[in-house]
């Protein structure tokens, strides 16, 4: 479109400029009579030209000025509205056992109801530019000759010449006249950079806190222990503090439970140790070499065959299918172990609980030094989340465990427990003690 737009904009102005020129000499000069004195306007037809096309283009501002803002409410709506219905479809089945059909449809009529007058809106300055288009083209070729008259009837024009100046007053007018003419599309064009703009000023501000330029969390290497959060402050992008003033110190091998209230800022902290999480104060660092890998409470489950969903995000051709098989029986999901390779949608046939063992398969397949566990066996019975803990600590023996969880069965499988207290100001960690159960008075 850009290059559209150029490429029309300098049709226009060589346009203009040839046929200015036949204006001006064929129209040649006005003579008016001002209270017995004689005026002459040279060129008349081409400042005629040039007034008409500001007063036309004027128009098209004064009439349609809401395109722009107009367009981008019509794009945004529409935007809504799709992502709504991608929200039903994906929550269909919980939707239809809630009975909440009839809720659901509200809201998707009401964001169509919404659609529908944004465009209404849109189509209404439509209208209007369209009516300051089709009348500036019917008058077109009215005002030249209106001017030429004069000179017609005393003589000093022929009827050949005023059909002349009036096809390239024509001409004149519809080239000077090009912003009037690509109004609409310039708006639309505009409306969608902006949007574009939008998501470019939020990249801008991710760099600038993965830069330094705004506050964030330095992330180091060379730790003798596994992790070391000193003096970590955890916070919003807009610098509102969730945890605060974390110091700990976990060495090779130790299994960490963090527990706290809900909201309280687990599952943050979490992410700022894993790296996924920068803005905030402090430093985490991390052994030299060391893997981290952190397993979701709701895990990512993508679409393709489901030795590629235990591999992800490595290539499945990558691992052997034999070690997937293994992972995937160690998971307690052997009965799959024919539909490896079957290509379907797995992310809806499988439950939440055998979608929380696949990332454990898929934990056993990548072998990580450091694991951090965010609820990921919430969706499991008690006795499912015991199998899991056991195997992850005989396939994992020398990992680095940080786990989030409220059930208390999980302290067993743990060595320290982290303690996180809400507080007005951002939490904080309350307590850092020792497990007496550990993990072999589990077993």
């Amino acid at each position: 479109m850009p290059v559209d737009f150029v490429s029309g904009f300098v049709t226009s102005v060589l346009s203009a400029a040839t046929f200015i020129v036949v204006l001006w000499n064929v129209g040649g000069a006005l003579r008016l009579e001002v209270q017995g004195h004689a005026v002459f306007i040279p060129g008349f037809l081409v400042i005629a030209a040039v007034l008409y096309a500001c007063i036309v283009n004027g128009s098209m501002l004064a009439v349609a000025f809401r395109f722009i803002p107009l367009t981008e409410q019509k794009n945004q709506a529409e935007a809504e509205y799709r992502y709504a219905l991608t929200r039903v479809r994906e929550n269909a089945e919980s939707i239809a056992l809630l009975g909440g059909a009839t809720a659901e449809a509200g809201r998707l009529d009401q964001g169509f109801g919404t659609v529908v007058a944004r465009w209404r809106d849109l189509m209404v300055q439509h209208m209007r530019a369209v009516i300051v288009q089709q009348g500036s083209a019917q008058l077109c070729g009215v005002v030249p000759v209106l001017l030429c008259t004069p000179r017609y009837f005393d003589g000093s024009m022929s009827l050949g010449a005023i059909m002349q100046v009036a096809s390239a007053f024509t001409i004149v007018q519809h080239a000077l006249s090009w912003f009037m003419e690509n109004y609409t599309r310039l708006a639309d064009w505009t409306a969608s950079a902006r949007r574009v703009g939008a998501l470019m000023l939020a990249i801008d501000e991710l760099e600038d806190a993965e830069s330094g330029r705004v506050a964030h969390i330095e992330r180091r290497e060379g730790s003798r222990a596994a992790v070391e959060l000193n003096d970590l402050v955890v916070a919003l992008d807009n610098g509102a503090p969730i945890v605060r003033g974390a110091t700990v110190r976990i060495d090779a091998g130790d299994r960490v439970l963090i527990a706290g209230e809900s909201g309280s800022g687990k599952s943050s902290l979490v992410r700022a140790i894993a790296g996924c999480w920068p803005w905030g104060k402090g430093s985490v660092t991390l052994a030299r070499g060391q893997r981290v890998q952190v397993v979701p409470q709701r895990p990512y489950v993508p679409f393709g065959t489901l030795r590629g969903a235990v591999t992800y995000p490595l290539p499945e051709a990558s691992i052997d299918r034999a070690a997937v098989s293994r992972a995937l029986a160690l998971a307690g999901l052997g009965q799959f172990e024919s539909r490896l390779d079957q290509a379907a949608a797995w992310d809806r046939t499988l439950s939440e609980g055998e979608k929380q063992r696949v990332s454990i398969a898929r934990l056993l397949l990548h072998r990580p030094d450091i694991i951090a566990l965010d609820e990921a066996t919430s969706a499991l019975h008690v006795q499912g989340q015991a199998e899991m803990m056991a195997v992850i600590a005989r396939e994992l023996p020398q990992a680095t465990i940080i786990s989030v969880g409220h059930r208390p069965e999980l302290e067993a499988y743990h060595d320290r427990k982290l303690t996180i207290a809400r507080r007005i100001d951002g939490a904080v960690v309350s307590a850092d003690q020792p497990i007496r159960r550990g993990l072999e008075a589990a077993e």
